[in-house]
């Protein structure tokens, strides 16, 4: 039953936090952009898997700390050489319309997100699935997936070879069922508000676009009864500062993220709220590799990079935690140990010498300058790094343009190759080097810069296929290494999550995924 935000008001006026006259089980998030869509084959960015990952439930799923639990399969058992993976679904597992979800939906739903024509830029997640790869590039039937529905509650999955991190993939949006009677009804209409239906904890109830998305407790999910919020109000803004205020306001309860100027403010002012955790992901720069671009140059690229003073941008710019990153893959990821940029531990003067020969050799300087577009999506602190490497760069002769853009077009530009240089950032599916490394392998939808290295490809290739994880550690450990010496990209810093949580809530835990499903999320009575 719906309560008035009553008794926790003197609370969020002693915390800067205004009233609000909502009712106490709706939770209002702001998400860091507007999805390009909700369905789960159509998407890729993390503030799509903040509402889709409340829509929809795969077979294993997130607790609130991020461990892995059961979700629409509540047992599964194990081939002795790791192939072959059988899983018993809930009986009382439901889409939001009350039919089943069987092991068709998911047979159904895998085959969809690897046929061509779906051109799911995530579908490359689920190669490990036997076939898959070859199934996405058109070379195999989808009869061949290797997956098949025993009955209507057992599913199994055969893979290519043991993989140690297929669980926690599937717990990933690309893994979700789809409601095939829904799918075959409408099209790609399916995941629209009047006709969409879900599996998770909640369901669609309108989407007004760049507006907010609204959903509501699904009363056919198998937890429901546990489920402490009645609704759940996403707001895409992507200006932190905007978040910011209409979280002082009162008007928001979570802000995923918060700008990094503001930290010091925050901690006087509002140091309940604040939530900064280690976070496995990482800031960097795409270089485009492409023939006609001089970012195809290897020597540009490191030149580009030997400059980036990544220290001033952590420190002074930032100053939120992030740590400098002369590394691809984060540190802390399960069960390896990688490779450093050859330069770490020069000092800046000889840095700068080492990048001004460079770019000599490959024909620029102060009398014929590079120029160069750098671009980003919109974000205060984009633009002041953005701003800060151009004038790094500056004394190597280069010309930089900065150009922005919100981030469902940036994201769409740079896959197409439209870009010298741009803004991303990969914010790890699953605590594995492979997540990382994977970015960077030939014809990767992800691979925004084209990066291609048949060396890279086939060490990447014999890690998937080693099952020791040690000796798969150190192939995946090599690979980095060729790509950080080829300056496939410029990585900048390890992220840091930070959100904006009311102290009036419940159920929020820090985890290294900052994966935080509002089914666990709950009022403090």
């Amino acid at each position: 039953m719906s309560k008035p935000r009553l008794a926790v008001g003197s609370l969020l006026l002693a915390t800067g936090l205004a009233a609000s006259p909502l009712q106490a089980d709706t939770l209002r998030l702001a998400i860091m952009g507007e999805p390009a869509s909700l369905d789960p084959h159509k998407i890729s960015g993390t503030w799509e898997n903040d509402v889709v990952g409340d829509l929809f439930e795969g077979l294993v799923t997130e607790a609130a700390d991020g461990d892995r639990i059961p979700g629409v399969a509540e047992s599964w058992e194990v081939s002795e050489d790791g192939t072959v993976y059988t899983f018993s679904l809930r009986d009382d597992a439901e889409w939001s319309d009350g039919t089943p979800v069987t092991a068709d939906d998911f047979v159904f739903a895998f085959r969809r997100i690897l046929d061509p024509a779906t051109a799911a830029s995530y579908a490359y997640l689920l190669y490990p699935v036997k076939n898959a790869e070859a199934v996405y590039a058109g070379e195999a039937d989808s009869d061949t997936l290797g997956i098949e529905a025993l009955d209507e509650r057992t599913l199994r999955i055969t893979l290519e070879r043991s993989t140690p991190y297929f669980l926690d993939q599937l717990a990933h949006y690309t893994a979700y069922p789809v409601p095939k009677h829904v799918v075959e009804q409408y099209g790609d209409d399916w995941s629209r508000p009047e006709h969409m239906v879900s599996n998770g904890a909640f369901m669609l109830e309108d989407w007004q676009s760049q507006t907010r998305i609204e959903a509501v407790r699904n009363p056919h999910f198998h937890d429901a009864e546990d489920v402490a919020l009645d609704e759940v109000v996403y707001f895409p803004i992507e200006e932190r500062n905007t978040a910011l205020n209409r979280f002082r306001a009162g008007e928001i309860d979570i802000a995923r993220e918060f700008p990094t100027q503001q930290y010091d403010w925050l901690q006087d002012n509002l140091p309940e709220a604040v939530r900064v955790a280690p976070y496995l992901g990482i800031y960097y720069y795409a270089f485009n590799t492409r023939d006609g671009h001089a970012t195809s140059d290897p020597r540009v690229r490191e030149a580009l990079s030997l400059a980036v003073r990544r220290e001033v941008i952590t420190g002074r710019i930032l100053g939120t935690g992030e740590e400098p990153a002369y590394h691809f893959v984060p540190p802390d990821v399960a069960h390896y140990d990688g490779a450093e940029l050859d330069f770490a531990d020069l000092d800046q003067e000889a840095r700068l010498e080492r990048a001004r020969q460079l770019m000599q050799e490959a024909g620029y300087g102060p009398d014929n300058p590079l120029e160069l577009q750098l671009r980003y999506n919109t974000s205060e602190d984009h633009r002041k790094v953005a701003i800060a490497v151009a004038a790094m760069w500056k004394p190597l002769g280069v010309e930089v343009e900065l150009y922005n853009s919100e981030v469902a077009v940036h994201y769409a530009d740079i896959r197409q190759g439209d870009f010298d240089v741009a803004r991303a950032g990969w914010i790890g599916d699953y605590n594995d080097a492979q997540n990382f490394l994977s970015l960077l392998e030939g014809g990767v939808a992800n691979n925004y810069g084209a990066y291609a290295n048949p060396a890279f490809d086939e060490l990447m290739d014999r890690a998937a296929g080693t099952q020791d994880l040690d000796a798969r550690a150190e192939l995946m450990a090599e690979a980095e290494r060729l790509a950080l010496d080829d300056h496939a990209v410029l990585p900048i810093y390890d992220y840091v999550s930070r959100n904006l949580v009311s102290p009036t809530l419940t159920g929020w835990e820090p985890n290294i995924e900052d994966i935080h499903r509002s089914r666990w999320i709950g009022f403090d009575d």
